[in-house]
């Protein structure tokens, strides 16, 4: 995922994983087999104007999950940790068959992202936005109230709850076939 160049404090990090709120949950989550395009519609109130709402649209691509096999855990190497992590490492390679980890991947997308400025109250905004994707009844539409300085982070959270909640759907899927 592509963010601006621009840094962002602590503060503005911690604040804006806070203050975002998914209003609309999309239907569909990653899919196991094949990439996933979700469409985005992220809401922020401006903070320097009344009654102003930045509403911005653009589309967040997910990569299909890869597996990870254990296979791959023979090429650890602990360097400087110590009796501990030889312990570590044995261990690692004795139970490394209960180990596979699916490896999700995120692209954003900034020139599908389009902005607009409404000039109504936020709640307004919100309701007409959540009717609207509503409307289209895209299962992949996810509507977020966020921070208008931060948004690529209230962008970054729900990618996060995304793939938590697509993990137990994608591992039950790769079991059933045969790959876990």
């Amino acid at each position: 995922m592509r963010l601006e160049l621009r840094m962002y404090s602590q503060d503005d990090i911690q604040y804006a994983l806070e203050s975002t709120k998914i209003l609309l949950e999309p239907d569909r989550r990653i899919d196991t087999f094949g990439s996933t395009s979700f469409e985005f519609h992220l809401i922020s109130e401006l903070m320097d104007s009344i009654s102003e709402t930045r509403v911005r649209e653009g589309v967040l691509h997910a990569e299909r999950p890869t597996i990870i096999k254990p296979e791959s855990y023979a090429d650890f190497v602990f360097e400087g940790f110590g009796e501990q992590a030889e312990a570590f490492s044995q261990w690692l390679h004795e139970n490394a068959t209960d180990l596979s980890i699916l490896k999700y991947g995120f692209n954003f997308r900034k020139d599908k992202v389009s902005e607009d400025i409404v000039s109504e109250p936020f709640e307004s905004v919100r309701d007409k936005v959540m009717e609207r994707a509503r409307q289209a009844s895209n299962p992949l539409a996810v509507v977020i109230h966020g921070v208008d300085d931060a948004w690529e982070v209230c962008l970054l959270k729900f990618t996060v709850e995304m793939i938590g909640m697509s993990q137990g759907i994608n591992v039950f899927d790769f079991k059933r076939r045969g790959f876990l």
